[in-house]
């Protein structure tokens, strides 16, 4: 649960800085370079954010250690700085990054927690006893993957309405 609040958080500080200079300049910037000139402002943030965990954080940047880095092609935040932050005033995109940063880390949060709950039988370093061993599985990429079909399941479920029969007589 700490690598997704961790991974989280560089995420939501990363799309807040990043919507903060390209709603401020995206008027100035050609069409041709947009893309590429969004991907060099993003990689500066990302690396803003990697030099410090590494220096107060050494232990969380050791167990990122790739994906940190990663931040900078992650289609969530290029996405939102070409759809929103450039066309839009900047207040508006420090709300929309803000949303999106926030929920991207409660959804890795809520992932990591899951895991590490029931393949380590802790959460956020305290201890649950089980009844027989964890699901070691569960910490596992294998785990991730159950963790997030499980999640969208239920995401359906609770938002899709229940198909009701019209009691007609089929033929």
């Amino acid at each position: 649960a700490v690598n997704g609040l961790s991974m989280g958080a560089a995420t939501t500080f990363v799309l807040l800085a990043s919507a903060t200079i390209i709603s401020a300049i995206s008027k100035h910037i050609p069409k041709k370079v947009r893309i590429p000139s969004f991907i060099i402002i993003i990689a500066s943030f990302v690396t803003l954010i990697d030099l410090t965990f590494a220096a107060y954080l050494p232990e969380i940047h050791k167990v990122l250690g790739i994906y940190l880095p990663l931040i900078v092609v992650n289609c969530i935040i290029l996405g939102r700085m070409e759809a929103y932050a450039s066309r839009n005033p900047l207040p508006d995109s420090l709300v929309d990054a803000a949303g999106m940063g926030l929920g991207f880390a409660l959804t890795l949060s809520l992932i990591g927690g899951v895991r590490e709950f029931f393949g380590a039988g802790t959460l956020l370093g305290f201890e649950f006893g089980f009844i027989g061993s964890p699901a070691i599985g569960m910490i596992l990429p294998v785990g991730a993957f159950l963790t997030l079909g499980f999640m969208l399941a239920a995401m359906n479920k609770i938002s899709r309405p229940a198909m009701v029969s019209c009691g007609g007589a089929s033929k």
